[in-house]
């Protein structure tokens, strides 16, 4: 009794070799790293491979299992034909419109900026082979996720074309090849798909600049506050301690900013449903924008708090502090003076590291769980545990660990250098405002009316009632 052969347990063998009759011959035109690795996926997925080249015989190691022809017999053989070369090198084209009549052309090209051409690669190509049915796709992709097969962050193929029976046998192609397809409409979309590798990391541009600003901010408020102060008034020169006190100062204000703006979002989102009586109706632009860069936003907080650790953990070992230690010590020896043990103190200076030590490892924790990998193997329940629940316990740890810093500095006017707070004191507000915010979520009646409202109810309107009861 026969048994089906799945596409994904063909092995490789050379085409030289009986071949199963229902594996459909495709051509790639380019024997580069990208046009090599779309071989050798489409080996690996069970079809066969014919590669046209303007050096059938010294085009450079190929797939095992692929053949090598000219770009005439290659056009001949196959009926989709993959065009994995550049476009300043489609010339060739024009002399093969014969073999490519009826031919589905999959344009994978990409340029190095925008607009370099008055027309997207894709629609030069249609008009370049009038015959030809071009489709736009796999220019997404790298050779490197055509190699290792898709993962999440390169598993979607965007297509677009003119003709619905070419663009469907892409689909079934990159379906084969394990990737989700993604149809943009016509040929006037590949502009756009060509615009999309040209993007620097879109997602975290907000983020970027937000972590940017802050740091230019707090970096200047503290330099004034701190060096140009201590010059002014006690004609001191500190300047030193830009490169490691300052910026030590500044990792973990900007740490504890972004954190609480990473949960900032979803109270607000929370406060606006229970107003609205409803969770049908679209959040503002912005607020939508926010929240959906909210990994970035606490994958950077977590980088700066990493920061912040280790510039804690060089501190002993400074030129500084060494001084100011021996000084203090031989100064004490002179002075035959003592220390007293201060209770109080040792349980401030043990609370304030311990809450840091517990924020930093649930940070770690909220990290990790956001990477692709680990997240795909927890369940829904699991990770919004972990990122919601023990998300906001770090942000109490974190912002705890700040108010233990501060102490009683709060009360002292010495610390309000020319009547400005203290840094710390001003990265206070935002988590603050969080947790004070999600206190009120929690409380029963709230939270009662949140969770009917999340599960599909929905606040009547009187008028509304009204009116539908005189017209029964």
């Amino acid at each position: 009794m026969s048994k089906e052969v799945k596409p994904e347990s063909v092995s490789l063998c050379p085409l030289g070799m009986t071949a199963a009759p229902e594996q459909e011959l495709l051509c790639i035109f380019g024997t580069g790293d990208f046009g090599r690795s779309l071989g050798q996926r489409l080996l690996q997925t069970g079809y066969r491979v014919v590669y046209g080249s303007r050096r059938p015989h010294s085009c450079g190691p190929l797939p095992q299992g692929a053949q090598v022809m000219s770009h005439e017999a290659a056009a001949q053989s196959a009926g989709v034909i993959f065009l994995c070369v550049h476009r300043e090198n489609y010339d060739f084209l024009e002399t093969l419109v014969t073999q490519l009549k009826g031919k589905v052309l999959v344009d994978v090209s990409n340029n190095l900026k925008k607009n370099v051409y008055p027309e997207a690669n894709a629609e030069y190509l249609q008009r370049l082979i009038p015959g030809a049915h071009v489709v736009k796709a796999f220019n997404t992709l790298s050779a490197w996720s055509l190699q290792n097969g898709p993962s999440d962050a390169s598993r979607q193929v965007y297509l677009c074309g003119n003709s619905a029976e070419a663009k469907q046998q892409v689909v079934e192609t990159a379906t084969k090849l394990g990737f989700n397809v993604l149809d943009r409409g016509t040929l006037s979309a590949a502009r756009e798909l060509e615009d999309f590798p040209l993007q620097l990391f879109p997602e975290w541009r907000l983020p970027l600049r937000l972590a940017f600003g802050l740091t230019a901010f707090f970096f200047f408020y503290l330099l004034i506050r701190d060096v140009v102060y201590t010059y002014v008034e006690q004609d001191k020169d500190i300047s030193f301690r830009i490169m490691v006190s300052l910026a030590n100062k500044v990792f973990p204000i900007v740490s504890l900013i972004m954190l609480s703006l990473c949960y900032l979002p979803g109270v607000v989102a929370a406060f606006l449903q229970l107003y609205r009586g409803t969770k049908y109706k679209r959040f503002p632009d912005w607020l939508d924008r926010w929240m959906l860069c909210r990994k970035q936003l606490g994958l950077l907080a977590l980088g700066f708090a990493s920061l912040h650790v280790l510039y804690t953990l060089i501190i002993p070992i400074r030129y500084y502090v060494r001084f100011r230690i021996a000084e203090s010590t031989i100064s004490k020896i002179k002075e035959n003076q003592t220390s007293v043990f201060d209770t109080t103190m040792a349980w401030r200076v043990d609370s304030y590291y311990a809450m840091g030590i517990l924020g930093f490892g649930l940070y770690l924790l909220l990290g990790i769980s956001s990477l692709p990998s680990v997240s795909n193997a927890l369940s829904w329940r699991e990770f919004s545990f972990i990122q919601s629940k023990l998300g906001y316990l770090t942000l109490f740890f974190c912002t705890f660990h700040t108010y233990l810093y501060g102490w009683d500095k709060f009360l002292r006017p010495s610390y309000y250098k020319w009547y400005t707070p203290p840094g710390y004191m001003l990265c206070l507000v935002v988590p603050s405002v969080v947790m004070a915010l999600k206190l009120v979520i929690l409380l029963p009646c709230v939270d009662r009316s949140l969770t009917r409202i999340r599960r599909g109810w929905e606040r009547t309107d009187p008028e509304g009632d009204s009116k539908k009861s005189l017209l029964t």
